[in-house]
């Protein structure tokens, strides 16, 4: 039976995966910062430090595949020199040493969550991998310089990696942005944003990541490649509130307040790093993981957005 190793596996994508490969016959470590219930079949190990209990607790013992989801996650409200460099800390320095520790283990593959956000916050286009890294935010900086570790590790070590660069993920658990959209969909209220009807963003339900992940850790094609992956609907934020109000029993109540000035308000309540993500257009282009891993998403938006609003009404 393969032993997967999951990092981070108490946030929001790491619980569904552990559940999801336990339910699946693997064998699960996961690892945890906090005192959190994984389910009686998974070996569940609290840690303070990702990289120090690699390369000091054996928690690679044994292990067959790492999923590497922990990390420093993304937030609006931090910005400047010092929080580059804790962003990087965090998730580039820690995965060179979780990679290295891995490659003398022996493991047989470890597969990396990045993000889109390594190409930047927006454009009229849809990104492919092969597109240039142009990151904006600390955030992005730290998930790109992961890689560019890995890579070396990979190298240096010839570890077999996997890099998957997902957009902003939804579903059941979620947190942050999403959530806030969540509330603000289930608010009898209308809202002003009947106007954002002409971006384009792509999304990923969290089913779909988890079912991407699998082809990650089990197709020999997907070593040694990086993938975007998306739902493979791309909709304007007008449409995702419309859908979403229509699935929480909301009426539409959307008002067509101009994108200009939204985010003139924005600015002057210190809410650009919010609005931004809302009027901005970021498209993907994920058919390398259609091709090469013959991957295709479960679920369709409308059935994620189905799940996600099922999850928050029993809130």
């Amino acid at each position: 039976m393969t032993r997967v190793l999951v990092t981070g596996a108490g946030g929001f994508i790491g619980r569904a995966l552990v559940n999801d490969l336990v339910s699946t016959a693997y064998n699960v470590r996961g690892l945890v910062r906090r005192e959190t219930q994984l389910g009686a079949n998974v070996e569940t190990r609290l840690i303070a430090d990702t990289a120090e209990a690699a390369e000091h607790h054996g928690i690679l013992d044994d292990i067959d595949v790492v999923v590497h989801l922990a990390g420093r996650v993304h937030r609006t409200d931090e910005s400047g020199d010092k929080c580059v460099e804790r962003y990087v800390e965090d998730n580039a320095t820690t995965t060179r040493r979780l990679a290295f520790a891995a490659a003398r283990a022996g493991v047989d593959r470890l597969i990396f969550i990045s993000s889109v956000k390594v190409h930047g916050d927006g454009g009229h286009r849809l990104y492919t991998e092969d597109d240039p890294t142009q990151p904006e935010d600390a955030y992005g900086i730290s998930k790109l310089r992961a890689e560019q570790e890995l890579s070396k590790v990979r190298a240096k070590t010839g570890l077999p990696t996997v890099v998957l660069r997902p957009p902003l993920v939804y579903g059941p658990g979620v947190k942050a942005n999403f959530a806030t959209l969540l509330r603000l969909a289930d608010s009898p209220l209308p809202l002003p944003l009947g106007s954002i009807d002409q971006n384009r963003r792509s999304y990923l339900y969290l089913g779909n990541l988890l079912t991407a992940v699998h082809k990650a850790l089990t197709k020999p094609e997907a070593v040694g490649r990086t993938y975007l992956v998306s739902d493979g609907e791309d909709v304007s934020t007008t449409e995702l509130v419309t859908r979403l109000r229509s699935t929480l029993g909301r009426n539409r109540r959307l008002v067509p307040v101009p994108v200009a000035i939204l985010s003139a308000a924005a600015s002057i309540f210190a809410r650009q790093a919010i609005i931004g993500p809302l009027t901005g257009t970021r498209q993907i282009d994920d058919s390398r993981i259609r091709h090469e891993l013959d991957w295709r998403p479960t679920y369709t938006l409308d059935q994620g957005l189905a799940a996600t609003a099922s999850w928050f009404r029993t809130l």
